[in-house]
């Protein structure tokens, strides 16, 4: 078991995910932000599964064919889309994304930046996380003001930089009430 490059790692993350956080004044969940990973069920995968350039959750899922971990994860962090995923109403029946709240959707975009920078290391570009969230886009259950939210700033990202983007969170974002359409 790789224990101590796994807490390095996890804690390397959170604490890039915490400087994000505190830059845009989401304190809270800065200091909250992936405390489950050092619970026994999350944390005793990350160490058996570490691989250090990409998450333990996929290759145990690879392993077993799902991941005790991930699923464990998302259940308890409001950041992560699949947190969101419900039973819809109406014309929306059956499972699908729910409308995440402005500052879940804010830290999941730092989450996704952080991640980034954690796996990529020096490789790392104002793209990457864009790039990454387009690979997988296909298989996301969103609602779609929440894509559409998360996807303007993954772009802004990528074509204004980190300063740009982390400003127009502070002070357009986070400002508002809702976003999006009514629904």
């Amino acid at each position: 078991m790789k224990a101590w490059q796994h807490f390095k790692t996890i804690t390397r993350h959170k604490a890039l995910v915490m400087q994000g956080c505190f830059r845009v004044g989401l304190y809270r969940q800065g200091l909250l932000h992936d405390l489950s990973k050092y619970t026994p069920v999350e944390f005793l995968v990350g160490c058996r599964y570490f691989q250090g350039n990409l998450s333990p959750n996929n290759i145990e899922r690879k392993q077993k064919g799902y991941s005790s971990s991930w699923l464990h994860h998302k259940g308890r962090n409001k950041h992560h889309m699949e947190y969101w995923i419900d039973y819809g109403t109406g014309e929306h029946r059956g499972m699908t994304g729910m409308k995440m709240p402005i500052k879940y959707v804010v830290e999941m975009f730092i989450d996704r930046m952080s991640a980034s920078k954690n796996y990529l290391r020096e490789d790392y570009t104002d793209r990457s996380p864009l790039e990454y969230y387009e690979n997988g886009k296909a298989y996301h259950m969103l609602h779609e003001d929440t894509r559409k939210l998360l996807e303007h700033l993954l772009r802004m990202l990528a074509e204004r930089g980190e300063d740009v983007t982390f400003r127009y969170i502070k002070q357009v974002v986070l400002k508002k009430k809702d976003y999006g359409r009514r629904s």
